[in-house]
C-alpha cells in the first residue's frame, strides 16, 4: 500500500520507525502499561508510529506529544480538513507527519480501513509494538500474516 498523502515533516519517513498497535478492548491492567510504555519512548525519543484513534492511543498521544521526538500520525481515512490544536502546535516544531493511504474521498473510518491502515503503518515500521491484541482479533491476525517479513514484534509479554 502507498503513501496517498501527507501534511508535516516527510523526513520523518526516514527515522526508525515503532508502529504502536492496540486492540480496541484492553484489560485494566495494560491501560498504565501503555502510559509507562509511551513515556519511556518519549524520554528515548523514538518516532512512534499509530492511528491514534482509539482512547488508549489518544492517551499514548497526549503522553508523546510532551516530549520532542518525532511522531507520525497514520490516518484510516483521507487526510483531515481541520487539526486538533494539539496537533497544530507539533506540526510546527516540525515533529509531526500525518500520513493516509486514502485519497480524500474517503471521509469515515471503518474496520476496513482501520485493517488497512494497520497495516500499512506495520509496513512502514521498523519494529512493531503490541500493547494489546485480542484473541482472534484483527491486530492478531495483522501479526500473524506479517510476522514472516522480519520485522520485530514485541509486546508487554515479551519484555
Amino acid at each position: 500500500m502507498e503513501i496517498f498523502a501527507t501534511v508535516g515533516n516527510n523526513g520523518i519517513l526516514k527515522l526508525p520507525k515503532t508502529a504502536f498497535l492496540c486492540s480496541r478492548q484492553v484489560p485494566a491492567g495494560v491501560v498504565l502499561k501503555c502510559y509507562d510504555w509511551a513515556i519511556a519512548q518519549r524520554e528515548a525519543g523514538r518516532c512512534i508510529i499509530s492511528g491514534f484513534h482509539s482512547q488508549l492511543e489518544k492517551d499514548v498521544m497526549h503522553y508523546l506529544l510532551k516530549g520532542t521526538q518525532p511522531i507520525m500520525l497514520a490516518l484510516a481515512r483521507g487526510l483531515k480538513k481541520r487539526l486538533e490544536p494539539e496537533l497544530s502546535d507539533v506540526l510546527s516544531e516540525k515533529r509531526l507527519l500525518i500520513i493516509t493511504p486514502f485519497d480524500e474521498k474517503v471521509k469515515r473510518v471503518t474496520r476496513e480501513t482501520a485493517n488497512q491502515r494497520n497495516r500499512f503503518m506495520a509496513e512502514l515500521a521498523d519494529e512493531i509494538f503490541v500493547a494489546y491484541a485480542s484473541q482472534g482479533g484483527n491486530i492478531e491476525k495483522l501479526i500473524t500474516d506479517i510476522s514472516f517479513k522480519g520485522k520485530t514484534i514485541s509486546s508487554f509479554k515479551t519484555k
